[in-house]
């Protein structure tokens, strides 16, 4: 299991188990704490795609580190060559 799908699943399992909650406590009257659990389930969501967006960004760091050390890499063997 790749660690993307890992963070989806364990975040899936947040959210039902937070939505579960909410639904018991709203049938078992205690709104509050219903409420309490579905901002809750809206939070992991929100965590979730911000943890996304920034792997993401740190792919394309990664790619772009890569590219500059070529760059570098290049530079330096024609350097060598003159």
């Amino acid at each position: 299991m790749t660690s993307a799908n890992f963070t989806r699943a364990v975040t899936v399992f947040a959210i039902g188990f937070l939505a579960l909650d909410a639904v018991l406590f709203a049938l078992a009257s205690r709104f509050l704490w219903a409420a309490a659990c579905t901002i809750a389930a809206v939070l992991v969501v929100l965590g979730w795609r911000r943890y996304r967006r920034a792997m993401a960004e740190l792919v394309d760091a990664r790619k772009e580190m890569k590219r500059e050390a070529e760059s570098i890499r290049d530079l330096l063997n024609t350097h060598r060559q003159n």
